[in-house]
């Protein structure tokens, strides 16, 4: 396939693995790459001389393009900026912050910056800082949220009708159809999380995967409002933040009972009953853990079969 996502990045598939905190280390991100994706590590949940160590190794693994996603409220975030450049990192997606912070920085540093946006009014905001492309994420995503609760489905048009720039879908996408159904809404690729989080190379604790494997629809939940917007799985933590939420618990409370580690707790290292346990509501979906290269086919001739069923009905 051939397209703008694909040519920006360089990549065989218009298919972009998600930056996640804890899943997202050099082994999945070199493996998506590999299988003709884009991989991204997740530098959220690294100190940045262990980023450099995961940069170092994803180019050992891979001569394919590869990422980094930076998520701008990082504490280090000037450490890691510092650290892209030094490591010749080529494709960086930042998200939860203001684009223009650093867009025309890393631009200068040679490198291709895509922003991760959750409204139409962030989209255009991106075009003025110069990124060089969009990703439209909607409220069925895991991990963290945007605070409008839009829909993929509903988001997708109004971004593409609010800029030009190559846009990619993420948010409850993680099957060929899925895909189909963003580039009819004016998608030119993908950015998965979920599909990708439960796979064989991903660094998540192997309980944490299982966990995910196992549910249903209606067992993830966005929570955790008043601080960042975080779809959480239902369990015993999530039912500690919503009786808090429900009894009109302050943003210092809820600060509190989140601690710190929380999504390590749970994502890396497996426990279920304390963890902060981020998914998307498309996890449902799954109930094998498959190997990326498993997933990748099957996504592209899940996506080859929906255009040949849509070609049927002209």
């Amino acid at each position: 396939m051939e397209n703008r996502i694909c040519k920006l990045f360089g990549i065989q598939y218009p298919i972009v693995q998600g930056g996640m905190v804890w899943c997202s280390g050099w082994r999945l991100a070199s493996a998506v790459s590999n299988a003709g994706g884009l991989g991204l590590l997740g530098a959220g949940s690294m100190h940045p001389e262990v980023l450099r160590e995961h940069i170092r190794k994803c180019k050992a693994a891979t001569d394919k393009p590869f990422g980094v996603n930076v998520p701008l409220m990082y504490p280090e975030i000037e450490k890691v900026m510092q650290i892209l450049a030094e490591e010749g990192v080529k494709i960086v997606f930042t998200s939860a912050g203001n684009p223009k912070t650093w867009t025309q920085w890393l631009k200068e540093q040679g490198m291709t910056v895509v922003h991760v946006v959750s409204s139409s009014k962030f989209a255009r905001k991106c075009e003025e800082a110069g990124v060089d492309a969009i990703v439209a994420e909607g409220f069925e995503a895991g991990g963290h949220n945007g605070r409008e609760e839009t829909t993929t489905m509903c988001l997708i048009p109004h971004v593409r009708r609010a800029t030009s720039l190559p846009l990619m879908a993420a948010g409850g996408i993680g099957t060929g159809a899925g895909m189909l159904a963003a580039f009819a809404l004016g998608a030119e690729g993908v950015q998965m999380g979920t599909r990708f989080a439960l796979t064989v190379e991903s660094s998540a604790h192997e309980a944490f995967k299982q966990l995910c494997l196992s549910l249903n629809e209606g067992d993830t939940k966005l929570l955790l409002k008043k601080v960042s917007p975080t779809r959480l799985v239902k369990g015993e933590f999530a039912a500690q933040v919503e009786e808090a939420e429900s009894r009109g618990a302050s943003t210092e409370e809820l600060r509190e009972l989140l601690g710190k580690g929380r999504a390590k707790r749970g994502i890396f290292e497996g426990d279920l009953a304390e963890g902060e346990l981020e998914i998307g509501q498309i996890a449902s979906l799954f109930r094998q853990e498959q190997s990326v290269e498993e997933v990748m086919h099957e996504l592209m001739a899940d996506f080859q079969d929906g255009v040949k069923r849509l070609a049927q009905l002209q």
